[in-house]
């Protein structure tokens, strides 16, 4: 079959790898993808949805899988099902649990899904004086989609009021930032889930972690995510309960709203001392855990889409290589703020045939492969153990360079220490 990506970043390399490998694909193309995803994809230039649709007819694509959230929340998935397109992902209401923090907030409410206490402000000054009363740490949320950026961690008065003129009065996101949410700030340890689903029932896959701050040691501005790895061992029971108590709430609840979700729902779940609680719903796979999750996935991607398209979910048992992963993200310094692009990557043929890479910001210059975004590419290495994980993956990419490049030295640091 032919299969088509949507998307252009790391994710989208990883799942278009990921289907190269099924047997049963003979084409994958991505769309728009980036130049260095001709290994096991096509590129084609194409964002518009009615392009998109006219593409997807006349090549006779089989499948097609969106990866980024923006054209989700635009609905990109209800125009595909108007056309009779077969397409994994969730339709524009169901996606709205990504597409907007006051909804997703105001639902786990609702359905007395575990998450911190918050409130939701449409108004700057009654904000302010919210906050006023309040203890630090504070976490601001804008309600719409940032691309990964529009969580801040303020720890006094000034942070926050600075934080909230940015978004509220300058619009730093657009109307994005139009409205916040304020709530309290969870301590704890912050795992990833995913849930494959057809709508009614769902399988989930191993824990993931994701390091959102830019810096060691998690300090720094977040970012879209600086690296991952894979599985992230916690108590046996922790993925039972997180199935129990949140994915399966979700999915029940949003049938109920008449938002039925199908494809893959991502749950960012902090690990308190009242136990697991929401940070985040996303309405599709991660980046970059992503990056980890797939290559220890030992079932046929393609096996697990159709299952949620016939609505056979229940049926399929996930099997995982008894191998760790760790994914380390090499960025443009200055990400998430600015930077710049056109920067030639060198010793891309020096890293060892074992681990895989994947691209995001880059663009082709003849034969060269240059910088052209924030994050730039990532680097994952499978390893008999984390720490096995994460030494190979350190050696390999330190063999990877561009003027002004940066990454976290402590990737899965966490993980090793608890074991």
């Amino acid at each position: 079959m032919k299969v088509l990506i949507v998307g252009s970043g790391g994710r989208e390399h990883a799942i278009a790898w990921k289907c190269a490998k099924s047997k049963k694909v003979d084409t994958v193309f991505v769309a728009p993808g980036n130049p260095g995803m001709e290994d096991v994809a096509q590129p084609i230039q194409l964002q518009n949805i009615e392009e998109l649709i006219r593409f997807v007819k006349d090549e006779g694509i089989q499948l097609t899988i969106i990866g980024p959230e923006q054209p989700l929340a635009e609905g990109m998935v209800d125009e595909f099902m108007k056309e009779d397109i077969v397409v994994i992902g969730p339709s524009k209401l169901a996606a709205e649990i990504e597409g907007s923090k006051v909804f997703a907030k105001n639902f786990m409410k609702k359905y007395h899904i575990p998450t911190a206490e918050f409130k939701v402000f449409d108004e700057i000054v009654p904000a302010l004086n919210y906050i006023l009363g309040k203890e630090f740490p504070l976490v601001l949320k804008a309600d719409g989609l940032a691309a990964g950026k529009g969580v801040f961690i303020c720890n006094n008065y000034t942070e926050a009021e600075t934080i909230l003129n940015q978004t509220m009065h300058y619009g730093l996101f657009g109307d994005a930032g139009s409205r916040v949410v304020i709530e309290e700030c969870l301590q704890g340890e912050e795992v990833s889930l995913f849930a494959f689903t057809d709508g009614k029932h769902f399988v989930s896959t191993i824990l993931s972690q994701d390091h959102k701050q830019l810096l060691d040691g998690d300090k720094g501005p977040n970012t879209g995510g600086m690296g991952a790895y894979a599985p992230a061992r916690f108590t046996k029971d922790l993925k039972k309960q997180v199935d129990e108590e949140i994915i399966a709430p979700t999915l029940k609840g949003m049938h109920k709203e008449g938002r039925t979700f199908r494809g893959i729902l991502y749950a960012g779940v902090m690990l308190t001392e009242k136990g697991p609680q929401v940070l985040e719903f996303n309405c599709r796979l991660g980046d970059p855990e992503t990056q980890v999750i797939l290559p220890l996935l030992d079932n046929d991607l393609i096996d697990v889409c159709e299952a949620i398209l016939n609505e056979r979910i229940d049926e399929v048992v996930l099997k995982w290589k008894n191998k760790s992963a760790v994914n380390v993200v090499i960025a443009s310094s200055g990400y998430p703020g600015t930077y710049e692009k056109g920067y030639p990557i060198k010793g891309l043929d020096k890293v060892s045939d074992g681990t895989l890479i994947f691209f995001a910001g880059v663009k082709k210059e003849k034969d060269t492969l240059l910088t052209n975004g924030g994050r730039v590419l990532s680097l994952t290495a499978l390893g008999n153990d984390l720490q096995d994980a994460q030494k190979q993956v350190y050696k390999e990419v330190e063999k990877v360079s561009f003027t002004n490049s940066y990454y976290r030295t402590d990737i899965a640091q966490k993980g090793i220490h608890r074991l």
